[in-house]
């Protein structure tokens, strides 16, 4: 009798670790696809910059249109949803009819940004609905009236809240100040820096 009450102490020792690894193993695939995700999008993201940026006469480099990097236009800010259904859903199945479709018809610049800045958005959450994508220019040159000048910096940011097994427990867990503006956030995030 008592051997059996080891062997079954021994066994539920075992199973209680197999349960911890499958949790945390859970955890991880789910950080794992969101930060593949975001790398595919980063890049998206970046390849479209590369082939929107365009030369003004009287500037040495290239520069993109202002929509790119106008945080209104990312994440669906600009459209608005009657359902209560998920993002994906409401803005992606169907294109938003306040949108111009650049597949279909010549597109200004600024179409142009609105139309790339809605297709990265859904890309975005097409496996995490919480991601959200940032583009942002450090100006190389403040005087002129261009917001992003000729030789400036962009920053991409694809960021959505972490899902790391240790916020599940009392193990303190450490984020970058980069992907969390503010100390009351709590994300992850792929950041990818260019010059066009």
């Amino acid at each position: 009798m008592i051997e059996i009450l080891v062997t079954l102490v021994i066994l539920a020792i075992g199973l209680l670790g197999v349960a911890t690894l499958q949790f945390v193993a859970s955890f991880n695939h789910a950080d794992a696809l969101s930060r593949s995700q975001a790398v595919l999008v980063a890049g998206q993201v970046s390849e479209r910059l590369r082939l929107s940026a365009f030369r003004l006469a009287d500037t040495a480099g290239k520069i993109i249109d202002e929509g790119y990097v106008n945080s209104n236009l990312y994440n669906f800010a600009n459209l608005s949803c009657s359902s209560s259904v998920n993002a994906h859903a409401c803005f992606c199945q169907q294109f938003p009819a306040t949108l111009a479709n650049c597949q279909q018809i010549d597109c200004t610049r600024s179409q142009l940004s609105a139309f790339d800045a809605y297709q990265l958005s859904c890309a975005s959450i097409q496996h995490n609905p919480n991601m959200r994508v940032s583009v942002t220019c450090a100006d190389q040159n403040t005087a002129d009236a261009t917001p992003c000048s000729a030789g400036s910096r962009y920053t991409i940011m694809l960021s959505w809240p972490a899902s790391h097994w240790r916020l599940h427990t009392s193990t303190n867990v450490s984020t970058h100040t980069a992907c969390n503006p503010t100390t009351n956030d709590n994300d992850d995030c792929v950041i990818v820096e260019m010059f066009l």
